[in-house]
């Protein structure tokens, strides 16, 4: 997720994306995603196994800023909200 600005990448891991899209876009969620205005998803992938789930998504967080651009463009070169296909 990101800001209006695209200025702040978050990646996170849920087992509802859709109610957590929301509750980020609300501010319900305390901390980096509230603090930055995080609001617009903009890449997301979705596993069947948790376990599978949390090991990609430490695997995004360990990678420069530069690979996520890079994931985030392979998908969605405009950065625009993909909350509305879910």
């Amino acid at each position: 997720m990101t800001n209006k600005n695209n200025t702040v990448i978050y990646t996170g891991v849920t087992s509802d994306l859709k109610k957590r899209v929301y509750e980020h876009r609300l501010k319900f969620v305390k901390g980096f995603t509230k603090r930055y205005n995080i609001e617009k998803l903009i890449y997301y992938e979705i596993f069947d196994d948790p376990y599978n789930a949390i090991s990609r998504e430490k695997q995004i967080k360990a990678g420069s800023r530069q690979k996520k651009i890079n994931l985030i463009n392979a998908m969605n070169k405009a950065w625009k909200d993909l909350s509305e296909e879910l």
